[in-house]
């Protein structure tokens, strides 16, 4: 039973967003595993607080992950 965590920080995606992530790991796992396998491919997508993720030595709050995704 493949476990899939993806974490994002908190408000940068849609609900409609987050939805297609489940459905496109799910699809990428079941590619590799076959379909017998998609009822137990479970797919967790936690949101951690903005400025609570550090890359670079450097927190990363919602703004900037947004300000990225704008080029």
């Amino acid at each position: 039973m493949p476990l899939i965590n993806v974490k994002i920080i908190e408000d940068v995606f849609t609900e409609a967003q987050k939805a297609e992530m489940v459905t496109k790991l799910t699809d990428a796992m079941v590619s590799i595993e076959g379909e017998n396998m998609r009822s137990v491919t479970w797919v967790v997508v936690e949101e951690v607080k903005s400025g609570a993720w550090g890359i670079g030595g450097k927190p990363l709050t919602t703004e900037d992950v947004k300000a990225l995704a704008a080029g």
